[in-house]
């Protein structure tokens, strides 16, 4: 396909994301004005987003099996069709029960889209540019919190939360178009981008554990950013709203600068976000009663998160031990699963120990991911020695019986 083409296609994906991300998390910032218009406790409207996630968890695998066989242009086109009827059935829901079953249907479209749309996007260019590609399809995730969640809230504020998720209805009507017009209609087991190019099973079970972890300290820090800012660092909360744009202004600038140096070395990149996001959180337990220092880390800890969830997708269409769809929907579950864990674990710990351990428990859930990876490099070495070593013994072997053999025949 033409390369006009594939960069409209590649934008139209990037827009998914946006939209996915941007329906995911709007309840949160909407949260009051939906409760009251619902006549429910803003804890039942904060369900919308703890089911949301739960289905995306528990749907992402068996949905990514069931469709291995749908050409990438038909499924992505179908689910984000589904995305728009279920988002407008949002807008049109009289009652909580229906706006919960229309937010699960969003979800379950969700799970099986974040499981596709990495693989269908990295087929659109050469291999070489996977990396690049896989951050771009990224970005637009991040572009969500920066932009679209914001402004999603500020509509909903003056003109009725419906509105605002009729916004994004529309928006996803319009990408709708732009995947169906533009997206190759590729099957979904061809092309480059269909299996890992090097499968490991264990590097891939590797990173897993490696996004469970590092996703649950990233959510274990930022659940209770705005009460670490206003109690640890002494800023007004009217600073929260500033801080977390520049938090999401950083994260855009993340995703770009992994993107650019990704493809070079994938692993080394994800340990590098790994590690910057550990240091920003110790970091911020250490300096977070300085103003400035608060707000330069927690910027630093969203570009660090941000660029490793970039480089996670390029990493699993590397290692995946079989269809690279499959292994994304592995990986978007763990992230979520983190995303769960890591606000689970901050609640837990804030009543006893305050809201400075929660920092400190997302710097050690990277720590601990980082030694996984340490760990599992070490003993990926020495299965290689000793693979090559039993290979040389075995050559040795044939080589002194060959010579055996000869010496009998003479």
């Amino acid at each position: 396909m033409g390369h006009g083409r594939a960069v409209g296609a590649l934008i139209g994906l990037s827009g998914g994301t946006f939209l996915y991300t941007t329906a995911e998390a709007l309840p949160i910032g909407l949260l009051l004005p939906m409760a009251a218009d619902l006549a429910v406790p803003p804890s039942q409207v904060g369900m919308l987003v703890t089911a949301y996630g739960a289905v995306v968890v528990v749907a992402s695998i068996p949905l990514t099996a069931l469709a291995r066989r749908i050409p990438r242009r038909r499924l992505l086109s179908a689910l984000l069709a589904g995305f728009v009827v279920s988002t407008a059935t949002t807008v049109f829901a009289s009652t909580f029960a229906l706006l919960l079953v229309a937010r699960m249907a969003t979800a379950a479209t969700h799970a099986l889209f974040w499981a596709v749309v990495v693989p269908a996007a990295a087929e659109l260019f050469r291999p070489e540019l996977r990396g690049r590609v896989v951050a771009t399809v990224f970005a637009g995730g991040s572009v969500a919190l920066v932009l679209g969640v914001p402004a999603g809230t500020w509509l909903g504020e003056r003109a009725g939360w419906r509105v605002s998720f009729l916004a994004v209805a529309g928006l996803g009507a319009i990408v709708l178009v732009a995947v169906a017009s533009l997206l190759p209609s590729t099957p979904p087991d061809q092309g480059h981008a269909a299996r890992g190019a090097t499968p490991d099973v264990h590097r891939f079970w590797l990173l897993v554990a490696v996004a469970i972890l590092t996703t649950a300290g990233a959510i274990a820090a930022y659940t209770y950013v705005a009460l670490f800012v206003t109690e640890v660092s002494g800023l007004p909360a009217s600073s929260v709203g500033v801080i977390l744009l520049a938090r999401g202004v950083a994260s855009v600038l993340g995703i770009l600068a992994v993107g650019a140096v990704v493809d070079r070395n994938p692993w080394l990149a994800l340990v590098a976000t790994v590690a910057l996001q550990s240091v920003a959180l110790l970091g911020l337990y250490a300096m977070g009663h300085r103003p400035a220092a608060a707000v330069g880390l927690l910027a630093l800890a969203g570009l660090a998160f941000a660029a490793f969830t970039a480089v996670l997708g390029g990493v699993v269409l590397q290692v995946a031990p079989g269809r690279s769809d499959l292994a994304a929907a592995t990986v978007s579950a763990a992230v979520n699963v983190g995303i769960t864990g890591g606000a689970l674990v901050a609640g837990v710990a804030l009543p006893d120990h305050g809201v400075q351990s929660t920092v400190l428990l997302g710097a050690l859930l990277g720590v601990a991911a980082l030694m996984i990876i340490a760990a599992g490099f070490t003993g990926a070495d020495r299965r290689r020695k000793r693979a090559a070593a039993l290979t040389a013994a075995a050559t040795v072997h044939r080589i002194s019986a060959g010579r055996r053999a000869v010496r009998a025949w003479r």
